[in-house]
């Protein structure tokens, strides 16, 4: 802790030492049709605030640039003839790094000769225009700016209403009272597997994000109904776009925090064609947090991973705009139960264990997009991923700490996947999307089981073998008028495995009353894959015999309604409303017998567990509000306020209407951030001439507690291990949660470089929030694990 003060307070020192000019920097950038993706010369770029005022225009290759503009927070107009003006609002410009932002506009809709604009500006408008309800772009700033957060775009966007994080130690994230495991992750328009370390097959979460929010660009994130192009999830869709690395001039940037020690570069490749790359490695600090006596919920293990991530952009004067990307990573823990400290918080090690798991993801892909005559867009996409995932168990026999192999799995899965789509313009009322994408799985996966009564490993899964997910769409939008807006579409997904499939319509329809409200209406029919060691789980009939039962399982499925009222009731500020009711169908629950077991209650934990004997006969639905306020940054204060009720159901084999595991009832958020300048209004010249920021968020949250199944206290002492009361199965909740997170920071910035120094203090209060029950063989008593207590987190970022 000593040293890395000390490093701190040195580097403060060094980097401080400037000259006494003040600090500008430069916004670069392109403005670009938002269905044909034609670059539009001519367009006017106006900095807004600025006196006297700084603009440019477009040149011929639709690309601009603005030099000298002071740093800080600042806001840009965009307007072309014809477009409807667009608006970017208070991005962070920093002295050691050019703001390069792509712009898309869209084309006014013309009723005869009379040219019908819609007053005001939607600040959450998402980049996808066919999306009609329940979605939001998001930006970088804000992976940054939310306490709590830790860079994580998982846990950013559990801030969001009808979201929620499923516990402390992991990022999965709760959308409606879906299963995690119903949400998609898409990169750059292909599906990748879960970009999370430690991330178990069958789970989209996982304690630590691969993804590196200094190479994300700002992306969608839906929570329902959403459109056609979207497919293979019944809960919510992350669209991640990677952003473009400077084409003018070459940046570096450092970092140390709870996420690792990080590095990254990007430039230009050959400036005349604005080529560019961008790269980015981070290595685990979990090491020195730990001497630093930091909880990760992990006991004594100390988690161990790396990651990577690059984009090469290169555009071309004729044939299009071609990118290669790539991320990947790879984690490793070992629990030890003969180390374990009884005192620390261990979700995943257990009493009387030994485990030691790990996993590797990897995902490289090329993309090409061409604009055909200035009507069109067509996009091919090609990638490559890569999964693995092991977990080695083992037990220790209490008298003699002897240890037997008790569970093995190792398991991997390599998917080839091909995306083409094209975007087109009718006209100024009429847009479509017609493509097909073509997921093709290679899966190797085995794991096995110890039977003590056999004294012989039983095999659970061994299957090796290939599977295509295709998935064709179309996509309509009818602009009847600028204030009523039509989306349409269907999605076809065909999964080759078991010849399953299914037909999946999609609408949605904004109306705008007025200038500063609209309400909107969307509707979808999704499925879903379950996951491939599902299918494959193998029932033993003795003797040595095996048979696969749940290969003929049909795709889940669920109906997504929703209604929505936004009103913008200021420049700066709005409310929205959504309602929603979600019937699932065709869920996973026990063939062998009738009970409580479904798989929409799965993908929240470390372990996925699949069941030998399932069909498709199980159902659920969520039903609730969200209430959103929200005050954009303006003057460096911002304010976010989500409320979200909501009841979450299932019925099992046994046909009986239970809580799901995730109906925690009710969520509030209530996030709040402001920033300082100093010596903003100084006449001393060797004060301004550096930018310095001080700046803090806070964020309290509130939540039902986690639904539990209880313990049978006395069963469990007779049979030594816990025995659960099953017809209670959920029935049972924790007290609420509560926890406070508080980040406070500094920010300097001088001619050629910044820094930004801070702390993020989560659960300030130190909030006691219960984890799970459990049961003590050795005393035969039942105990409770909690939730992470506080934790401090400094962090330090350079950029030059």
């Amino acid at each position: 802790m000593k040293l890395f003060f000390t490093f701190l307070l040195l580097t403060v020192f060094f980097v401080s030492q400037g000259t006494s000019q003040n600090i500008t920097q430069s916004i670069t950038g392109s403005v670009q049709d938002n269905i044909t993706g034609e670059l539009l010369a001519g367009a006017n770029i106006l900095v807004i605030g600025l006196d006297p005022p700084i603009g440019t225009t477009t040149d011929v290759d639709g690309r601009f640039e603005l030099r000298h503009i002071p740093v800080g927070l600042v806001s840009l107009r965009i307007s072309f003839v014809g477009y409807q003006t667009v608006e970017i609002q208070n991005r962070e410009l920093r002295s050691g790094k050019e703001l390069n932002l792509n712009v898309f506009m869209e084309e006014r809709v013309i009723l005869g000769e009379e040219v019908v604009i819609r007053g005001g500006v939607d600040k959450k408008g998402t980049i996808n225009t066919m999306t009609s309800v329940s979605s939001r772009t998001f930006t970088i700033d804000e992976t940054r700016r939310y306490a709590g957060s830790r860079g994580d775009v998982a846990r950013m966007a559990s801030n969001f209403a009808g979201v929620q994080v499923a516990s402390d130690d992991r990022n999965d994230i709760v959308i409606r009272g879906n299963s995690p495991a119903g949400l998609q992750w898409r990169m750059e328009g292909l599906d990748i597997p879960n970009p999370n370390h430690y991330g178990a097959f069958g789970s989209t979460g996982g304690p630590v994000s691969m993804l590196n929010n200094n190479q994300l660009d700002n992306s969608d994130f839906l929570t329902g109904a959403f459109p056609a192009e979207y497919g293979n999830s019944l809960s919510g869709v992350f669209d991640l776009k990677l952003k473009n690395g400077n084409s003018d001039k070459y940046e570096l940037m450092t970092m140390v925090g709870f996420n690792g020690f990080e590095v990254g570069a990007e430039g230009p490749i050959q400036r005349k064609n604005n080529s560019s790359f961008i790269a980015n490695f981070r290595y685990s600090t979990m090491e020195v947090f730990d001497m630093m006596g930091v909880s990760f919920g992990t006991g004594t293990a100390v988690p161990k991973y790396e990651d990577f991530s690059f984009k090469i952009n290169l555009p071309t004067k004729k044939a299009g705009v071609f990118s290669l990307y790539s991320i990947g990573g790879k984690s490793n823990i070992k629990f030890l139960d003969s180390k374990r400290d009884t005192n620390e918080v261990d979700f995943y090690g257990g009493e009387g264990w030994d485990m030691h798991t790990g996993s590797e993801m990897a995902v490289i892909g090329v993309n090409h997009a061409i604009s055909i005559n200035k009507t069109a867009l067509l996009k091919t996409a090609v990638s490559a991923s890569y999964q693995y995932f092991f977990v080695k168990q083992d037990s220790i026999v209490p008298e003699s700490k002897e240890i037997i192999p008790y569970y093995y799995s190792n398991f991997k899965e390599t998917r080839i996947l091909f995306s083409t789509f094209l975007k087109k313009r009718m006209n100024a009322k009429n847009n479509f999307q017609v493509g097909v994408n073509i997921n093709y799985y290679m899966s190797n996966l085995q794991d096995s089981l110890f039977k003590k009564d056999m004294n012989q490993f039983i095999t659970l899964t061994t299957y090796k073998g290939f599977s295509s997910l295709i998935r064709p769409f179309l996509s309509w939008q009818l602009k009847l008028s600028e204030q009523l807006v039509f989306n349409a579409g269907f999605d076809y997904m065909y999964y080759t495995f078991n010849a399953t499939s299914s037909l999946e319509p999609r609408f949605g329809v904004n109306y705008h009353l007025g200038t500063q409200s609209k309400i909107s209406l969307g509707y979808g029919l999704h499925s879903q894959l379950l996951p491939t060691t599902v299918y494959n789980r193998e029932t033993y009939l003795g003797n040595g015999q095996y048979v696969a039962m749940n290969h003929d399982l049909s795709l889940q499925k669920s109906h997504h309604l929703v209604l929505a009222y936004d009103w913008n009731i200021t420049d700066f500020s709005r409310v929205k409303a959504e309602t929603y009711f979600q019937y699932i169908f065709d869920a996973a629950v026990n063939a062998h017998d009738e009970d409580a077991y479904s798989v929409l209650n799965q993908g929240a934990d470390f372990y996925v567990w699949n069941p030998d004997t399932l069909k498709s006969t199980g159902t659920g639905k969520n039903y609730g509000v969200e209430l959103t306020y929200e005050h954009f940054l303006q003057h460096g204060f911002y304010a976010l306020s989500t409320a979200s009720l909501f009841e979450s159901k299932y019925k099992g084999s046994d046909g009986i209407e239970r809580n799901t595991a995730f109906n925690s009832n009710f969520v509030f958020n209530l996030l709040l951030g402001k920033e300082w300048e100093l010596h903003k209004n100084s006449t001393n010249p060797k004060l301004t001439s550096k930018k310095r920021v001080i700046g803090a968020d806070i964020k309290l949250n509130l939540a039902g507690g986690r639904r539990y199944t209880p313990i049978d206290e006395n069963q469990s002492k007779i049979e030594h291990r816990p025995v659960y009361i099953t017809n209670e199965t959920y029935a049972r909740q924790f007290n609420n949660y509560f926890r406070i997170d508080l980040k406070v920071y500094f920010k300097h910035g001088g001619k050629k470089s910044n820094y930004e120094v801070g702390i993020d203090l989560q659960n300030l209060t130190n909030a006691q929030n219960i984890y799970s029950q459990n049961f003590n063989t050795s005393t035969g008593e039942i105990y409770y694990t909690y939730q992470l207590g506080i934790m401090v987190i400094p962090y330090v970022r350079f950029e030059f």
